[in-house]
């Protein structure tokens, strides 16, 4: 193992580095969450890593995500995250794929090759189709709950969807797994209440009714910006980091 991974393998051992080396982990959305968790592998000498998602990287992005900087604006979030991520580790393997994760593109994926899946996708119909998914091919996931409208990093949880509470996505996640016959999921989850978003002012709303071109965007482009959760630094990547942190140990069997 190089010099690079030399602090991690003081604690975990030489063994463990290698198995993480060899290890492969699909990271479906790499946002605020899914970005931190990327990186995190990385650093810490995951060899092979699939990252998924189809999103480009827009100026609201530069509060939270790692891979959004002035230089990255308008480029797919992939080919962004591939670029960094082979900056900090020149032999990672990056597996790029540039699509959103939904029950439509699902058979776009053999889940039966990686080691470990990392859910931090938005849509609920995604997340469910990713457990379910993995729940069948018999690979560990561990899938992120709501971090939008929250400020405390401190308040995360990892534990099974039905041992959650006060999350309104944890109740809807555990209604529909427990539909599906689905009987467990490792979440990364907080009991703090969301907040409710500030609304915008004049400015700020005609201000998002523009894509970064200039164009007008359509309506339902225009309401799902409108509904956009608030968020912020330090929150989303605590949830990443936490995310990141479990796949490693599990990776490892520490």
């Amino acid at each position: 193992m190089s010099e690079q991974f030399s602090r991690t393998e003081m604690l975990f051992g030489r063994e463990a580095m290698d198995k993480l080396e060899n290890a492969r982990v699909a990271v479906f959305g790499i946002g605020g969450v899914g970005g931190h968790a990327l990186e995190a592998l990385v650093r810490s000498g995951v060899g092979t890593i699939d990252i998924i998602d189809n999103d480009k990287v827009c100026l609201s992005n530069l509060n939270r995500q790692l891979i959004a900087t002035h230089k990255t604006v308008g480029q797919y979030k992939v080919d962004a995250a591939k670029q960094r991520m082979e900056e900090i580790n020149p032999d990672v393997v990056i597996h790029k794929h540039r699509t959103f994760f939904l029950p439509e593109t699902a058979d776009q994926f053999d889940f039966a090759q990686y080691d470990y899946i990392v859910d931090a996708i938005d849509t609920v119909t995604g997340k469910l189709e990713l457990a379910a998914r993995a729940d069948r091919a018999g690979v560990p996931i561990i899938s992120s709950m709501g971090a939008g409208n929250k400020v405390d990093p401190t308040a995360f949880e990892v534990a099974d969807i039905y041992e959650t509470s006060v999350c309104p996505l944890a109740k809807v996640m555990r209604r529909e797994l427990k539909k599906r016959g689905i009987g467990k999921l490792k979440v990364v989850y907080s009991r703090e209440p969301a907040l409710t978003p500030i609304e915008s002012d004049d400015w700020d709303i005609e201000a998002r009714e523009k894509d970064e071109s200039g164009q007008m965007l359509s309506d339902r482009e225009q309401k799902r910006h409108r509904l956009t959760p608030g968020s912020n630094a330090f929150v989303p990547s605590v949830a990443g980091l936490i995310m990141a942190g479990e796949v490693i140990k599990g990776l490892i069997e520490f």
